[in-house]
């Protein structure tokens, strides 16, 4: 037997879908199935029949506010899906709120970033660990990433491994498990995306003194450098969930489809 193609992809946020990371995944051959839980999509109560799941980003916060409220009624069950892929090791991608609830999911802490706001086309550095990791290895040491968020990671959960980091944010990007990988920041955006990003933020924006047009310039112009980076990665993810390239860790191989109850 061999395993399918078809990723859950996680919308949670009109304002952030799979953009360019969803042609990426295309292209490596995964077929995607994009719920929107935000539009009332149901989530599925399982995994079963899908190669790799997919969670996007979101303007909401990952951790409860005072009272104990989430930010998302569907998030309880995003926490339980979030679990059930690491558990059983089915290859997942989560990116900035994704990335932000899959720690959460497993007892990391996020909270409001001490150092405000990260916003724009930024570095960020790749540590000498990710040289071990199967999607991590070929990324550049200071690759461009597009970061909006208000957010951060400060404590990863137990057993993660930090793979990359910056000065203001030391948590960038993280691995879970031998095929859960958390990215603080975005791949998936477009100029139209970030633009859209800008005009709903400009409070924002003009609080940080940042000016939209050239902030939006600065995106457009990193487009083909993220692309060149970012798309291989994608691909070698799929790859990953395919079967055809092995996840961290000789124990972490997926030959057979996963079945059962998760």
């Amino acid at each position: 037997m061999t395993i399918g193609n078809l990723a859950l992809v996680v919308e949670n946020d009109p304002s952030d879908g799979p953009g360019r990371l969803g042609d990426w995944l295309t292209s490596g051959g995964l077929q995607l199935e994009i719920v929107r839980p935000h539009a009332g999509d149901a989530l599925p109560a399982n995994l079963d029949g899908y190669a790799a799941l997919v969670v996007l980003g979101g303007e909401q916060d990952a951790f409860p506010d005072e009272a104990g409220e989430r930010a998302a009624p569907w998030f309880d069950e995003l926490d339980g899906l979030l679990r059930k892929a690491v558990r059983h090791k089915v290859p997942t991608l989560a990116v900035c709120l994704g990335a932000q609830l899959l720690a959460h999911a497993h007892g990391g802490t996020v909270e409001r970033s001490a150092a405000g706001p990260e916003i724009g086309v930024k570095l960020v550095a790749r540590r000498d660990i990710a040289d071990q990791d199967p999607i991590f290895a070929a990324v550049p040491f200071a690759p461009d990433v597009f970061q909006w968020h208000v957010d951060e990671i400060v404590e990863l959960p137990l057993n993660a491994t930090l793979l990359a980091a910056s000065l203001h944010y030391p948590i960038q990007a993280y691995r879970l498990g031998p095929a859960a990988w958390g990215l603080q920041f975005h791949i998936e955006c477009d100029v139209p995306m970030f633009a859209q990003w800008a005009m709903e933020g400009v409070q924002t924006l003009g609080e940080l003194g940042i000016d939209a047009v050239e902030m939006l310039e600065r995106v457009e112009a990193a487009q083909d450098d993220v692309a060149e980076v970012w798309k291989p990665f994608a691909e070698r993810f799929a790859a990953v969930a395919l079967g055809r390239t092995p996840p961290a860790g000789a124990d972490g191989l997926r030959s057979l489809p996963l079945i059962g109850p998760r």
